[in-house]
C-alpha cells in the first residue's frame, strides 16, 4: 500500500482535509472500510480521484461479421421484447409465434444495421474496445472537521492491523 502517512499531513492535504492518499481506487475503499470497522462516522468521507484519464482496452478485431452477429444479437432482444408487448393481448398458440417472429424479425434487422452501420464506417475502426476513467491518485477526504479525527482513527486501524 503507498498511502501518505496519516499521522503526518502535508500543508496542502491539511487545506483538503484530506486523511489519506493511494494509487488505487482498491487501497481507498478498504481505508474507508477499515475507518468504519474503527467506528469512524464514514458519511462525513468522500474518494475523490485526480489526474483523471481515459483507458481504452482493445478486445478483439471488429468485423462486418461480427458486427453483423452483435447487430442480430440486440435486434434479438429487441424483437423479443416486443413480442412479449404484442403477446400480452393475444392468447393460445399464437403467443409462442409472436414471440419467435418478433425475435427472428429483430435478429434480421438487427444483423442487416450492425453490417451496414461497420461498413459505413470504411474501416475506420476496426477493433472492438472498452473505455473506462482512471484516476492516477484516490485521496480519502473528510467533511465537515473531522479530518484528524479520521486520520488518527486510520492510523490506529493500520497499526491494529500490523500486530494482528
Amino acid at each position: 500500500m503507498s498511502a501518505t502517512d496519516p499521522g503526518a499531513p502535508s500543508p496542502v492535504s491539511m487545506a483538503w482535509n484530506t486523511v489519506a492518499s493511494y494509487d488505487s481506487y482498491a487501497d481507498a475503499q478498504a481505508a474507508v472500510d477499515r475507518l468504519s470497522d474503527e467506528k469512524f462516522p464514514v458519511e462525513y468521507l468522500d474518494i475523490i480521484g485526480t489526474n483523471l484519464r481515459t483507458v481504452e482496452r482493445v478486445t478483439g478485431r471488429f468485423t462486418k461479421g461480427s458486427a453483423a452477429a452483435a447487430g442480430a444479437a440486440s435486434g434479438a432482444w429487441f424483437g423479443l421484447f416486443i413480442g412479449l408487448l404484442v403477446g400480452l393481448f393475444t392468447t393460445g398458440p399464437v403467443w409462442l409465434g409472436l414471440i419467435l417472429g418478433g425475435v427472428l424479425i429483430g435478429a434480421l434487422w438487427g444483423a442487416v444495421f450492425g453490417f451496414a452501420s461497420h461498413a459505413a464506417t470504411g474501416g475506420r475502426r476496426d477493433f472492438a474496445s472498452r473505455q473506462s476513467l482512471v484516476a492516477s491518485r484516490y485521496d480519502v477526504v473528510a467533511r465537515g472537521g473531522h479530518a484528524e479525527e479520521a486520520r488518527q482513527a486510520l492510523q490506529h486501524a493500520e497499526s491494529a492491523e500490523q500486530q494482528g
